[in-house]
């Protein structure tokens, strides 16, 4: 507090309300922080000067202070504007070289005694807790602990290896090889279960029952093709499941089991 005492006493005679102190302390927070004051106002002047005392002028406004800062190694450049709002101060702070902006809403009340403006030892309230919220809330990340943040970013490794990287993209399923991978026919005889038999062969199907596929013989019966009078070609995907729901095939022997229906199909009590 030794600093802040110092910078207090220089402008103590200019302090004429609480907003004066508040914005004073957060002007030595900023300056902690590695960073010097160059004037007031949001443009640049010729007799700006790199100082960590508050600049002439500085709380000529009551309703908006502007102050504009500079690290000691030219980087980064702060504009810093609090605006007064009833009882409390709203600060809001920009970094130009990353176009960082923060906030932070101040009861004034909370942090100063107004009845002690000219008395440092007695004006102040709640210091600590104020510096926290300046330092979390107010200034930079990178700003919030000096030098070291800057040390652990040059130790901390890259999160992401590719950092071009579509984290959306979603990979190719197979690797792109020479020669195409062998599907095995999915028509074939004895194909049921195979899949159940050899899980990584690269076979599809599973423990579900396809007529189809039951590995007894069959007429060549293709699904894809149609059934006449019933399928048109290609409703049924080639290799697809396929449960017949009527006699299959043509010219099949004996009777036709649905050619009547059965005695005493309407009668209800049957």
């Amino acid at each position: 507090m030794a600093g802040l005492e110092l910078l207090y006493s220089s402008v103590v005679s200019n302090i004429t309300c609480p907003q004066d102190v508040v914005v004073c302390f957060v002007h030595w927070e900023i300056v902690r922080s590695g960073h010097k004051c160059l004037g007031s106002g949001d443009q640049p002047q010729q007799s700006d000067k790199k100082s960590e005392l508050l600049p002439p002028g500085w709380n000529d406004s009551k309703e908006l202070y502007t102050l504009r800062y500079q690290s000691k190694s030219d980087k980064s450049h702060l504009l810093l504007k609090a605006i007064t709002v009833d009882s409390t101060l709203i600060f809001n702070i920009m970094d130009s070289a990353t176009e960082r902006v923060s906030d932070l809403t101040v009861d004034v009340s909370d942090y100063v005694d107004a009845a002690n403006l000219q008395e440092f030892e007695r004006v102040f309230k709640n210091t600590e807790e104020l510096a926290k919220k300046v330092k979390s809330g107010l200034l930079p990340p990178d700003l919030k602990v000096k030098g070291e943040s800057s040390k652990k970013a040059e130790k901390r490794p890259s999160v992401d290896p590719q950092p071009d990287r579509d984290p959306l993209l979603i990979p190719p399923r197979n690797p792109h090889t020479g020669r195409q991978p062998h599907w095995p026919d999915p028509m074939a005889p004895f194909a049921a279960g195979g899949a159940d038999l050899d899980p990584l062969g690269g076979r599809s199907g599973g423990m579900i029952m396809d007529p189809l596929r039951s590995g007894f013989p069959r007429s060549g019966f293709d699904p894809s093709a149609g059934i006449p009078g019933r399928l048109p070609p290609g409703a049924v995907p080639p290799g697809a499941r396929f449960d017949p729901f009527g006699p299959v095939g043509q010219n099949r022997p004996g009777p036709d089991p649905d050619h009547m229906p059965p005695p005493g199909y309407d009668d209800m009590f049957m």
